[in-house]
């Protein structure tokens, strides 16, 4: 009789054991519409690094510039 209790049991930790690692892979629609978002989502990251970096050296010009 105390068997069905760990059944229970282990059956709902290996559902919550499954959900997760569904939850880090992302296989959800088409494949090539995943890898356009993807690269879209890495092309704003890379515009927002170069922005912050030209940024970052005209700051720099102008401390450089302020100094002399």
């Amino acid at each position: 009789m105390a068997r069905g209790n760990q059944r229970d049991l282990a059956r709902a930790k290996n559902l919550k054991k499954q959900q997760e690692a569904a939850k880090g892979s992302k296989k959800n629609g088409d494949p090539k519409k995943r890898m356009e978002s993807d690269a879209d989502i890495l092309r704003q990251k890379q515009a927002a690094a170069d922005a912050r970096k030209a940024e970052e050296q005209l700051q720099k010009l102008k401390e450089a510039k302020a100094r002399r």
